[in-house]
């Protein structure tokens, strides 16, 4: 195997934030034994989860890989990188994927990949260059033209997307073509019918990990090209067959349901070993039986309270790894403008402005034992932002809000949230009645199990917290929501997959519409600003800036971090190797299975 990273989130925000489902992709970390045929993870680390398995038998030749999404509603079926919000369409489109660039173990963009980059700081330039020979899987050589396409589908004024944000108007001329003084982006330049030259206003380390504005996918002109760039998002060429450059080419969906792929005849790395792939949404209430029963070979989105069900199985290996990932509690404090495009800020004048108030209702949450009882210690409270595994920016040293319920009621009764009329539950500074509305997606029953007692958390240090719309939120529904600053929705439980680039420009930003809580300020601004500057290759005033940037987010309070997760990958011991290990995953060209039938128990 390579060292590249099949799970290439390379994309969302230049290698940006995807989406994931607070209830729909629940994962954990164990504390058993390495199964028979197992290694352990790489010496050093503190985890006891295995990374990869082997297992013994002969490969066959082809065969159809199967694969359960654990999921509790359709999927989006957006299976486009410039256009898609959240992680299970990026899940899908993994197997048939448009990525560009290859990334090491650090997570950094190698030229491993169908391209390679070249970085000049002193003139804030990148040239990237594609090999030659690359086909799309309708057999139409892959061109330069398709590298800069996705550019002008960002940039452009009718974009639906959230992708046009503080690191892509770090392009020279983005924002001129945003604002239509411009037909194109005039940072783009091409040398020739395999190489882009693009330049910035500044470059920062983030460009090695594909920030700053550089775009790690290619799109199809010759198929999507002239599709205008409104229409783009409900176009047969995004929703039903779209051309692809991956191991594996979409063959057919069945909406919301399922994705079947066969093998990409023209794959630029060679023909796949296996003949095809097909993925299915799996409800969490029956995916325990069916990894019994032996119906799936690998094991997408697992629940983490479901691993009691599975721990024991012997038909299946549980391979695990640190998550990029983090959920959150956000409270809304502004609207986002869309004329202006940017973030309105508005603490006195909003519910949750009161900075007391929010640290409170940080102090209140029990998430210790939330991740004990629901998750059998498979999670672990998350202190900041920025998750463990980028070690030379996660600042450990983080108090974080845990669970202090006498704390969270001294500050509300400093902050004039006290009990009026002895009902039990606190009015605000004016005497008026409090109630607080959260949004929380839908999911299993244990989903419910644990939102109605964060519920009673706040209650018991006598906040009154209902659930917008009076129940949990679908999924895509939710998100739909929090990014329209729905009235209904005064706080919000979310989760983001960071991505390999673990730069907080493009979620806390103020040109930023993923900054669901709508807070921003100079010191804020500063920081990211920062992070992402050229001073910033200076590696420790880099570390200095995502410190600054992790104690300001905590103090002001208006996103707090609940958990960290593990990913968990149940593997049918019908899978003839697989690695998750973020050095050297397995890629999915070279997949097998083995011969001998799916062991049921």
């Amino acid at each position: 195997m390579k060292k590249s990273k099949w799970l290439l989130f390379a994309a969302l925000f230049s290698l940006l934030l995807v989406l994931a489902a607070c209830s729909g992709k629940e994962e954990g970390t164990t504390t058993e034994e390495p199964a028979e045929g197992a290694e352990e993870t790489t010496e050093g680390s503190e985890e006891l989860f295995e990374v990869s398995v082997t297992n013994e038998g002969e490969a066959i030749e082809g065969g159809t890989l199967q694969v359960a999404m654990v999921k509790d509603e359709p999927f989006q079926g957006i299976f486009n990188w410039e256009l898609y919000e959240d992680a299970y369409d990026a899940d899908l489109m993994e197997w048939a994927s448009n990525a560009l660039f290859e990334t090491d173990g650090d997570f950094m963009l190698t030229d491993e990949g169908i391209a390679s980059l070249e970085v000049d700081q002193e003139n804030n330039k990148a040239t990237v260059k594609i090999r030659e020979g690359v086909k799309w899987s309708d057999g139409t050589p892959l061109t330069i033209e398709d590298v800069i396409l996705p550019y002008h589908i960002i940039g452009h004024k009718d974009y639906t997307g959230v992708r046009y944000d503080t690191q892509f108007q770090n392009i020279i001329g983005a924002e001129e073509y945003h604002a239509g003084t411009a037909e194109t982006i005039s940072g783009l330049k091409k040398i020739d019918d395999l190489t882009l030259e693009i330049s910035f206003k500044q470059l920062s380390p983030s460009i090695f990990y594909g920030g700053d504005g550089l775009w790690t996918y290619a799109a199809p002109v010759h198929q999507i090209g002239e599709i205008p760039v409104a229409e783009l998002i409900e176009s047969d060429a995004v929703r039903k067959n779209p051309i692809t450059l991956g191991a594996f080419k979409i063959d057919k969906i069945v909406p919301g349901e399922s994705v079947s792929f066969v093998k990409n005849e023209h794959y630029w790395k060679g023909e796949p070993k296996l003949d095809g792939v097909i993925v299915k949404v799996v409800p969490s209430s029956s995916i325990s039986v069916a990894i019994a029963s032996g119906d799936y070979d690998l094991i997408r989105s697992f629940n983490a309270t479901k691993m009691a069900e599975i721990k024991d199985l012997e038909n299946i290996t549980i391979l695990g790894r640190p998550e990029l990932y983090y959920s959150y509690v956000g409270f809304k404090v502004g609207k986002f403008d869309t004329e202006q495009g940017k973030v309105i800020t508005d603490l006195e004048n909003t519910k949750m402005g009161n900075q007391q108030l929010r640290q409170a209702m940080g102090y209140a949450l029990d998430i210790e034992q939330v991740s004990e009882v629901f998750y059998e210690n498979l999670r672990e409270r998350a202190n900041s932002l920025i998750p463990p595994v980028f070690q030379s920016f996660y600042d450990g040293e983080l108090a974080g809000y845990t669970y202090d319920p006498e704390k969270a009621e001294a500050l509300l009764e400093e902050a004039g949230y006290v009990d009026v009329d002895g009902d039990g539950l606190r009015e605000d500074p004016n005497g008026e009645k409090l109630e607080i509305k959260l949004a929380a997606m839908s999911g299993d029953a244990t989903q419910e199990e644990i939102i109605a007692f964060y519920l009673q958390n706040w209650a018991d240090v006598g906040l009154n917290v209902t659930l917008s719309t009076g129940r949990l939120i679908e999924f895509n529904a939710f998100y739909d929501m929090v990014e329209a600053d729905d009235p209904e929705i005064d706080m919000f439980m979310g989760a983001w997959g960071t991505g390999t680039n673990p730069s907080p420009s493009g979620l806390y930003g103020e040109v930023d519409a993923f900054n669901f809580s709508r807070y921003t300020s100079e010191e804020l601004q500063s920081a990211i600003t920062a992070i992402d500057s050229p001073e910033a290759f200076d590696t420790d005033f880099r570390a200095e800036q995502f410190k600054i940037f992790q104690q300001h987010i905590e103090e002001v309070a208006t996103t707090i971090p609940m958990q960290f997760r593990y990913e968990i990958f149940p593997v049918n011991k019908r899978v003839k190797n697989y690695n998750i290990d973020y050095a050297d995953a397995t890629e999915v060209h070279e997949i097998e299975l083995v011969a001998d039938e799916p062991v049921a128990n």
